[in-house]
């Protein structure tokens, strides 16, 4: 049984473009974007108030695409996209995406990194997306330096990004300076693609997770990116209607490294018009006065932020709020008793969730703020189809009974880069065409207003989701492996307040450790860990030992073991399951 959106859902009105950037898409307003003289003012700081309008923010994405033309030596049509490959290792800033679109227009591709990489970490990025320079800024910039000698970038093409209330000058060339050498250089030639070209040629390649190794690169086409703005707008416009709601403040926290808040944030809100306040990274009293000061109605948050809200309820009693409509999470389940705190907290808010992935570039399935069913990821967003299928590979026809979601999008992506078994595990064919394996386990219910609804029950991939990041066990487990006091191991999810999840190891030690103190071994075990992988990896459950590793007849390793394990233990001593 294929699901499709419910019938409120309008239709795509054309098919989304697939011959121009998603820049040209992003201000061409014959793509159907909010005509620009109506818009607002695309990135704010929140920090300093600073920003650009629409136009200028195009500008500067042209000022800076000609002195990187010029420093890179690269054309708009020459050479292929592979040649022209950008990184970006940055905190939240308000030229972000003009940067990116940026290296779109000399047909190049940019793979934005999570700042929170170790230099190893993010080496292996820029190694294997192949990046020629790396845009960073100042507090990672050690980090950057590090992994760009790793890989043979040189310093001169290093770029910084303005942070608010950088102090520090570093030698190299910032963002202001490109756009202060591309003013005065020559325009550069139009592109000339082909018809088809953008839903073929990468626009970014994102770093997924996975379930095993390290993260690996989804490649992401310009059509794709595009289409997924089309469909979230579009099935947000039904309420924005209903409510009134023009063009509105929203909040720019999540970083853009990520598909959450780069296809979500800095491109579905800023093409119909509204304003992002753009912030750095989480810190709770800076985003309450954010709020307070900028008049934010749309909070685009994940669960983590949520729970640190009600565990800081005296603190937000003292700025106001009440510009608040509407909060949306995604990227790991909001737990229903979190969001009736909330509501019941401040009933004037909206609040709902939704569930996407980077293999779909982003949004299967949101939540209307006029159809709200508490517990679920909401509805299917305009051209997505669905089918939920069981451990046999049948499909299920009936509400209520878990099975694995396949989706079929426009937004669905090409693959990934240089894993042909990854790309054939996860996007297959059949009969009704290419389907995405999303390795989620969900049910489909109908809701009180009669709509279809999903809800996410179980990862199949066993991703440990750290406060909106992913952690792939095996890749915590392989570098385990690496420490002298560690035969063997397995790396689980526990409930973490603050973090919503975070890794917790079991390890087997080699006889010859037998007597030593197991303190200190798991001092040690935490210490390499620390040292080797970004904070969100770090082992903040703990260590337990164990004899051996539960294991299937063909080695693989049974979470589902040492998770039951756990909730036994915690259910004894009382803790949170």
């Amino acid at each position: 049984m294929v699901f499709y959106p419910p019938p409120w859902v309008p239709k795509l009105p054309f098919d989304p473009p697939d011959s121009v950037t998603i820049g040209e898409f992003m201000r061409n307003e014959i793509y159907g974007r909010r005509p620009i003289s109506k818009s607002r003012n695309p990135f704010t700081c929140g920090l300093t108030g600073k920003t650009y309008t629409a136009i200028e923010s195009y500008q500067r994405s042209d000022e800076i695409a000609k002195a990187l033309s010029k420093i890179m030596g690269w054309q708009p049509n020459a050479d292929s996209p592979w040649d022209k490959v950008i990184a970006v290792f940055s905190f939240n800033t308000i030229d972000y995406l003009s940067v990116l679109h940026a290296v779109h227009r000399l047909s190049g591709i940019a793979t934005p990194a999570n700042v929170a990489y170790s230099a190893s970490e993010l080496a292996h990025q820029l190694r294997s997306s192949g990046a020629k320079a790396l845009f960073t800024c100042v507090p990672v910039l050690e980090t950057a330096l590090q992994a760009a000698k790793a890989v043979g970038i040189p310093e001169d093409k290093v770029f910084i990004m303005d942070l608010p209330n950088q102090t520090q000058k570093p030698p190299f060339k910032t963002v202001d300076d490109l756009v202060e050498l591309g003013r005065s250089l020559p325009d550069l030639e139009p592109l000339r693609w082909v018809k088809g070209q953008g839903a073929r040629q990468v626009a970014f390649l994102c770093y997924s997770s996975g379930t095993s190794g390290l993260p690996k690169a989804v490649m992401i086409s310009h059509r794709n990116v595009i289409a997924n703005t089309m469909q979230y707008c579009l099935f947000e416009d039904v309420s924005r209607k209903k409510f009134g709601i023009d063009t509105q403040v929203t909040l720019g926290l999540l970083p853009f490294s990520h598909i959450y808040g780069l296809v979500v944030v800095a491109h579905s809100a800023t093409w119909r018009g509204d304003e992002v306040i753009v912030l750095p990274k989480f810190e709770l009293t800076e985003y309450l006065r954010a709020i307070e000061r900028f008049k934010i109605n749309h909070l685009l948050l994940v669960p983590p932020i949520v729970v640190r809200m009600l565990s800081s309820k005296d603190l937000l009693k003292k700025y106001d709020l009440s510009s608040v409509r509407m909060i949306f999470t995604g990227a790991a389940p909001l737990g229903k008793e979190t969001a009736e705190e909330v509501v019941r907290l401040y009933p004037n808010w909206r609040l709902g969730q939704g569930y996407g992935m980077t293999e779909s570039s982003t949004v299967v399935c949101s939540t209307s703020e006029h159809d709200i069913c508490p517990g679920t990821s909401g509805s299917l967003v305009p051209g997505t189809r669905a089918k939920v299928i069981d451990q046999d590979g049948k499909e299920i026809t009936e509400y209520g009974k878990p099975g694995e979601l396949l989706v079929q999008s426009p937004s669905v992506t090409l693959g990934y880069l240089n894993n042909e078994k990854a790309t054939a595990e996860a996007f297959i064919w059949d009969e009704d065409g290419r389907w995405l394996r999303t390795g989620d386990e969900v049910i489909v219910t109908k809701a009180d207003s009669g709509y279809e609804h999903i809800t996410i029950v179980d990862r199949l991939k066993e991703l440990i989701k750290v406060k909106g990041h992913q952690v792939a066990p095996a890749e915590l487990e392989a570098h385990l492996l690496t420490h002298p006091a560690v035969d063997d191991c397995a790396v689980i999810a526990v409930p973490d307040e603050r973090d919503g999840e975070v890794p917790k190891a079991f390890v087997v030690t080699p006889a010859s450790m037998a007597s030593r103190n197991k303190e200190e071994v798991a001092a040690e075990i935490i210490k390499h860990v620390r040292d080797h992988k970004a904070h969100y990896k770090w082992l903040k459950g703990g260590i337990e030992f164990i004899d051996a590793v539960p294991k299937s007849p063909s080695g693989k390793i049974l979470r589902r073991l040492l998770r039951d394990k756990e909730r036994e233990a915690r259910r004894a001593k009382g803790a949170k399951l």
